[in-house]
């Protein structure tokens, strides 16, 4: 009897488990080609981990232009070609806000018709910053974008002095914050215990806020310009008082980890292509007078007769844009000749789809003319750039960090000659969130115009 007792909830068990794997094969029936390796839970996910961006183009080479990948416990379905991309974008059994937190869209918006208020206090902070580099020097360009953009996004967004008071607390802050981000893709979804570094990055920049909370308030009821952070904390208590660390710790993470590698690749290009970077002098040239050691100030005419920069920034973005973006399926959609289930995470690959010669001819050079057909007055980029996302939910804080790029490289160029000592190094490609960083190491050496 005990044996029986014994024997039946583990037939039970079985029996289920046999019942789940022949209802997943007959989801797959009618479903893109499922790539689910032999783990349970795990899935492909090892080795689609190891270098997801090659993985993806594989799997599309070989599976054509929509397919599955079974992953710790996901499935995500991508589309590479018109029809999938339309579906992702447009229709209504797909969703934005379940595919990622919802706290991801509710961060707040930075609109096109207030982004130029920034202009001012940004280019005043670059100032400063530059003189801190002294008359000539070399440094890596990653470090030498972050020295630039770091405390100047800082300042802007957040509070004057809130991070880097000092040099050992500006210091421990990079640290900590090289952490968080370089770990964000997989912290964000795996327990704490399996990344301690990152955990503890985390809660260090967590306390940080925690503690400054209140100052930050107070700065912004004090009769001061309202920071974009004042105005999301505002929006925060409205809610739930205790997120308000963990959305500025998130607004952190998003106002930095992306601007900062498309600055570094962008001034990159400019500086590998002579006859580029040339043109882009002459033109700083003829909208500033001389280029030396005036504190200039930049309007939004100023801007607007210096596209060229801001064509080589999305042209920069195109050729290194994030690996993913993700909608929820709610109900089946049908793509081609599949029918993708409920629960899927319908994804696309920017990355591989700004390489697609049908859209964007030419794919791998660097092309910043190609530019010239955006409507960039209005808003709008060229058609199958996914860069920033699509449909209505796009990132919010695009127009900042292309306006905090461009006045960064525009200034760096007037005050400094540059020249790169190696040559820019391919992007790593094991990231998928975010924009992919460089590979190897990059110095590059400045000196003060006369």
């Amino acid at each position: 009897m005990g044996i029986m007792e014994l024997f039946t909830p583990i037939a039970i068990a079985v029996l289920g488990s046999c019942v789940l794997f022949l209802f997943s094969q007959w989801k797959n029936l009618r479903g893109p080609p499922c790539i689910q390796g032999w783990i349970p839970w795990i899935g492909a996910g090892f080795e689609f981990g190891k270098a997801p961006l090659e993985f993806i183009e594989k799997a599309r080479i070989k599976y054509g232009p929509v397919f599955t990948i079974f992953a710790m416990g996901n499935r995500m379905t991508f589309v590479t070609e018109e029809e999938g991309i339309n579906v992702l974008l447009k229709s209504k059994h797909v969703d934005f806000e379940l595919a990622v937190q919802n706290t991801l869209y509710h961060t707040g918006k930075m609109g096109t018709f207030n982004i130029h208020h920034f202009t001012g206090p940004l280019t005043e902070e670059f100032h400063h910053q530059l003189e801190g580099l002294g008359a000539y020097g070399t440094m890596d360009l990653n470090d030498f974008i972050r020295h630039l953009l770091y405390p100047a996004t800082l300042n802007t967004l957040f509070m004057k002095g809130l991070f880097l008071a000092d040099k050992r607390n500006a210091k421990e802050f990079y640290q900590h914050f090289k952490t968080y981000d370089e770990g964000f893709e997989y912290g964000s979804q795996l327990p704490g215990w399996l990344l301690r570094d990152w955990s503890k990055s985390k809660r260090w920049l967590l306390e940080l806020f925690e503690k400054n909370i209140k100052d930050i308030k107070a700065h912004g009821s004090s009769g001061r310009s309202e920071t974009v952070l004042q105005a999301l904390l505002e929006t925060v208590e409205t809610e739930a008082h205790q997120y308000s660390s963990n959305c500025s710790l998130l607004m952190l993470w998003a106002a930095l980890a992306n601007a900062t590698p498309i600055a570094f690749w962008t001034l990159g290009y400019i500086l590998s292509h002579p006859d580029l970077h040339r043109t882009i002098l002459e033109s700083i040239s003829s909208v500033f007078g001389t280029a030396g050691k005036d504190k200039i100030e930049v309007s939004e005419d100023d801007l607007k007769k210096l596209l060229l920069i801001k064509w080589c920034i999305l042209e920069s973005i195109r050729l290194r844009a994030p690996g993913i973006i993700t909608r929820k399926v709610v109900q089946p959609v049908k793509i081609l000749n599949y029918t993708v289930p409920s629960g899927d995470l319908l994804m696309l690959s920017p990355f591989w789809l700004h390489r697609n010669p049908k859209y964007f001819p030419e794919p791998e050079s660097f092309k910043p003319e190609r530019w010239k057909e955006a409507n960039l007055d209005k808003y709008i980029f060229l058609d199958y750039f996914m860069a920033f996302g699509g449909g209505k939910f796009q990132c919010p804080g695009r127009w900042f960090a292309l306006l905090e790029i461009q006045l960064c490289i525009i200034l760096v160029l007037y005050k400094y000659e540059c020249s790169l000592l190696d040559p820019l190094p391919k992007q790593s490609s094991l990231h998928l969130v975010g924009v992919p960083q460089p590979a190897g190491k990059c110095r590059i050496e400045y000196k003060k115009r006369a």
